[in-house]
């Protein structure tokens, strides 16, 4: 029986700086609970939490029964780690077997209570499947399109589509009756979507997963938890997806209206209680004149001090009502793109071309993007996107046929591993000698995109995913680009920025080259056309 994890108040600090302030959830089995937040709020820190990687400052958290697997953002990869190992170890049976092998060496020296902790770790082995996991493997990296020959080769010498792929299949491997899942959308295909969502579907057990991509919180989550970078709390919405977005702008809706209520009936209460401290203040100083007639001055000095009982009474009132805090109004990302002069009517050209990458061919093909052209390019892991993308870049030289880039095309390019800003000088060293601006133009446009003092002077390699990709936009901006090429740009981006991407890319006049698989994305973007890559072939 899959067993129900249950997290009570927790609280993470990190310095000075409060991450998480008392955050509860509880999953049980078939539960699948989507967190969402922006960048910063907490959601990574919640799950290593809930995975015990790390530990909170205060509050419990408790599984009841079986075992929780935690799958980080990042592929964690390691150099002279074969792909057999690191399923293993993703998986957790490497973990499992260490505490067999550990268990059996105790058993053998006739240790007190060796017994009950073979079986305990054996049962915990069979569970995680460790018992059948290679041909398992073999059969979902067939499923998956990769030779079973490669769990004999180290992770590092994967491709990029290679490893999205395998970090794929550690999760389809997975046998865990909790499964944590930070960002594991990344990078994958339509296909690898399509196979993640059935899984996470089928699981009989419980599962919390941190995702930007909409489409697949749509298909998959069951509740949805809202972590607040303000109070750093977290509310809870039932109904899955479309429940969470109803709720929300219901939620936001009622607290405008509640905070636009209290305004105006304090804004009246105030100006009734200056409106008679004038009349009673007025009324004090005729009644403090010379006039001779006494029964008036008695009757103006007792009008007199009933106006200013009125005042105390309003402002008696005033203190009275309950203070509704005006609904924070939370940090958008501003993205403009664009502002340099026009090209020419052709942005780029590909002529016959055949583009080589190893082993991998592709073409010959003939390809045209014409001044102003939104294109999309799609097309499953390994069919040849960022072979062609760096093609049509010229940072890889045709092997036959040509390459032709119009006049006065000023290109801006976010590469999907951002590595632009993966070095270890200074993040407003890196951007400055990018972007050819002042420091101090630099520092004022990253603050713009939330970067701000703590984290230019980080090395920029120590940034979070999150933070290199806001770090990537804030250069495509100070670019000036008539031709946008954007690989993955979703990847790592919470949705209140992602929503601010569509809509400047919608506002951007120039040629845009978009490859992604985000659904939601494509849809939400005006497109002219889209070019689709096969296993072998471009269809155009």
């Amino acid at each position: 029986m899959a067993g129900t994890l249950i997290a009570r108040d927790l609280h993470k600090a990190h310095g000075a700086g409060t991450i998480l302030a008392g955050v509860s959830l509880t999953v049980a089995p078939g539960d699948v609970l989507g967190v969402v937040g922006p960048n910063g709020a907490g959601k990574s820190t919640l799950l290593r939490l809930l995975a015990g990687v790390d530990r909170a400052d205060a509050g419990t958290v408790r599984l009841t029964t079986g075992t929780a697997g935690y799958l980080p953002q990042e592929p964690d990869r390691e150099p002279g780690e074969t792909l057999e190992h690191y399923l293993a170890r993703r998986t957790g049976v490497a973990e499992a077997d260490a505490r067999v092998q550990e268990a059996s060496a105790e058993l053998a020296a006739h240790a007190s209570g060796a017994a009950d902790r073979y079986a305990a770790a054996f049962e915990t082995w069979l569970q995680l499947g460790g018992a059948d996991l290679e041909p398992r493997a073999q059969t979902v990296l067939r499923d998956l399109g990769l030779d079973p020959a490669l769990l004999d080769l180290e992770t590092v010498a994967l491709s990029g589509g290679q490893a999205a792929r395998a970090s794929l299949a550690a999760i389809l491997l997975s046998r865990f009756d909790v499964l944590l899942l930070d960002e594991p959308t990344n990078d994958l295909d339509f296909d690898g979507l399509a196979r993640l969502e059935r899984f996470v579907a089928a699981r009989p057990g419980g599962a919390v997963i941190v995702s930007h991509d909409r489409a697949f919180l749509a298909r998959t989550v069951t509740r949805v938890l809202e972590i607040d970078e303000i109070t750093h709390t977290a509310a809870e919405y039932g109904g899955g997806w479309a429940g969470y977005l109803e709720l929300r702008d219901t939620a936001a809706r009622h607290a405008e209206e509640r905070y636009q209520t209290f305004s105006a009936q304090r804004d009246r209460l105030t100006d009734r209680a200056a409106r008679q401290r004038q009349w009673a203040e007025t009324g004090v100083k005729k009644a403090k004149g010379s006039d001779p007639d006494k029964s008036l001055v008695a009757r103006r000095a007792e009008r007199s001090e009933k106006q200013a009982s009125k005042v105390r009474a309003s402002e008696k009132a005033i203190e009275r009502m309950e203070t509704v805090e005006k609904p924070w109004k939370r940090w958008e990302l501003q993205l403009r793109f664009g502002g340099g002069e026009r090209s020419g009517d052709v942005t780029v050209r590909l002529d016959r071309a055949e583009l080589r990458r190893g082993d991998f061919v592709l073409g010959p093909l003939d390809l045209e993007l014409a001044w102003g052209e939104r294109v999309a390019l799609v097309g499953p892991n390994g069919s040849g996107k960022t072979t062609l993308v760096e093609a049509l870049l010229g940072h890889l030289p045709v092997s036959a046929g040509t390459r032709w880039i119009g006049p006065g095309v000023r290109v801006g390019t976010l590469d999907q591993a951002r590595a632009g800003f993966d070095g270890a000088a200074a993040l407003i060293d890196a951007f400055v000698e990018q972007s050819a601006m002042s420091q101090q133009d630099a520092r004022s446009l990253l603050a713009k995109f939330g970067l701000e003092r703590g984290e230019v002077a980080r090395p920029a390699r120590s940034l979070s995913p999150g933070e290199r990709t806001r770090a990537s936009l804030a250069l495509l901006m100070a670019t000036g680009a008539n031709w946008l090429v954007l690989d993955e740009p979703t990847n790592h981006l919470d949705l209140p920025a992602i929503e601010q991407l569509e809509t400047a890319l919608d506002a951007f006049d120039g040629t845009l080259l978009l490859v992604t698989h985000d659904r939601t994305l494509l849809e939400a973007v005006m497109l002219d056309r889209t070019i689709e890559l096969g296993a072998a072939t471009p269809n155009r």
